[in-house]
């Protein structure tokens, strides 16, 4: 008996040499996703440790980094099996940070926001919404939809959805969240903040001070044909430059978030190795260049900081809304912005009303088309920073839909043919979570 249990101990600690030597590689990666994560659903979110392990960090070797939070200096370290210690730090305003191999926490600047009340009822002011009832639409059936993208307790957790709200005429007609979840409850957007950053050049470009068919965008490209690369090149993820976006290895996106203290730098000094224009490659790298190219619009780091927040997410009453930086400063434009379901819906708002907010154009009217019209190469799925449903990959839902999407499943959904904007946080994404038989249900129940 003895022996027997000595043989299955030795080939547990051979199993786990081997999962350590297999990944070692990818410690770095494992535990600085780990790390960030539940700094950041700790510290924005304000979640409990065990709901981000069993949920946010479900993630294959993830799952196995052991986590510890700091609450008195707001950090949080993460190893693997006692190897590759990483650590994020949160500051007020500005999130967690990663921080680098080897790096301090060193970080003095913060936007500064003034976050007005407005006495309007939502979406436009921060008042409960209009009680309207809308005779266009079967609320019965809408109730089912609803139902329907979320898990019933106790069952099989398929859908994971997190949180849907719906506008429809401007108005809130449905709105759900699951257990540990509420309006108040601060959500990470992943690529969904691709959206954002699009739309802050959209400012820009209505004050008249960027172009999108400038070109010579950067110092460091003067020299070479990149120099020919255009603004609207890298908006429609369409420069030629060479990236990697693949999340499941080493790839130049998983050391661009997880390892770089300056993420405006990684596409930045990539090669050219296909035909601006007729090169799709979807890009997060490409994102935090237009960052770093929006930092270059401004004489001060503190003015690009404040810029993100006084001319666009406040404008609209996104209150709750963090875009988290870089250790160097730059809002991390491809992947890190956290607010709420109800705010994420203002800003599908904004574009639903082609740049418009309650009076005021924030965006012209073109730009907005301009983020809706399909890009070459991309077999109608992708616009300016917003996926479209031109080439039909949702069937029974109108071609006109465009929408900001985000790692996992969340989704700001705009239509409109349907006066409609719907939005989906989860923790699964199509085809897993059906989000054709989704939006069709929703749409069935307006006439």
């Amino acid at each position: 008996m003895k022996k027997i249990v000595k043989y299955v101990l030795l080939l547990l600690v051979l199993a786990l040499v081997y999962v350590v030597y297999a990944n070692y590689p990818r410690l770095d990666i494992i535990t600085g996703f780990s790390a960030k994560s539940v700094c950041s659903c700790t510290f924005e979110a304000g979640r409990d440790l065990k709901s981000i392990e069993e949920g946010d960090n479900d993630i294959d070797m993830v799952n196995y980094a052991k986590n510890k939070i700091n609450f008195e200096e707001k950090s949080v370290t993460s190893t693997f099996f006692g190897l590759k210690k990483r650590t994020a730090v949160y500051q007020d305003g500005i999130g967690c940070i990663l921080l680098p191999e080897g790096e301090n926490r060193n970080i003095t600047f913060k936007p500064n926001r003034k976050i007005s009340q407005s006495e309007l009822p939502y979406p436009y002011g921060n008042s409960p919404e209009i009680d309207t009832i809308f005779s266009s639409v079967d609320y019965k059936l809408l109730d089912l939809a609803i139902e329907n993208a979320f898990d019933c307790e106790g069952y099989e957790q398929k859908n994971r959805t997190r949180a849907v709200v719906v506008l429809y005429n401007g108005q809130p007609i449905a709105e759900k969240y699951a257990p540990g979840f509420s309006r108040e409850t601060k959500l990470l957007g992943w690529s969904m903040t691709k959206s954002i950053t699009s739309a802050l050049l959209g400012v820009l470009e209505k004050q008249g001070k960027i172009k999108l068919d400038q070109a010579n965008l950067f110092p460091e490209w003067e020299k070479d044909d990149r120099s020919k690369i255009t603004l609207n090149n890298l908006l429609q993820m369409n420069s030629g430059l060479e990236w990697v976006e693949d999340y499941n290895t080493i790839s130049d996106v998983t050391k661009m978030l997880f390892l770089e203290a300056d993420m405006t730098k990684p596409q930045l000094y990539k090669s050219l190795i296909g035909q601006p224009n007729k090169s799709w490659n979807y890009s997060s790298g490409t994102t935090n260049l237009l960052s770093g190219f929006i930092r270059n619009q401004f004489k001060t780091h503190q003015e690009y900081l404040d810029f993100w927040y006084a001319e666009l997410i406040d404008k609209i009453g996104m209150n709750s809304m963090t875009i988290e930086t870089d250790l160097a400063g730059n809002y991390v434009g491809s992947s890190y912005s956290w607010a709420t379901a109800r705010d994420w819906a203002k800003f599908g708002l904004l574009y639903l009303h082609k740049g418009n907010w309650n009076g005021e154009q924030l965006l012209n009217e073109s730009w907005v088309k301009y983020a809706a019209t399909p890009t070459n190469g991309s077999n109608g799925e992708y616009g300016a920073h917003f996926w479209l449903n031109a080439g039909g990959i949702y069937p029974n839902v109108p071609k006109d839909l465009f929408s900001c999407n985000g790692y996992q499943g969340q989704h700001v959904f705009i239509i409109p043919s349907k006066d409609i904007v719907i939005v989906r946080f989860g923790l699964a994404e199509n085809p897993e979570f059906d989000v054709n038989i989704f939006l069709s249900e929703v749409l069935d129940a307006i006439k």
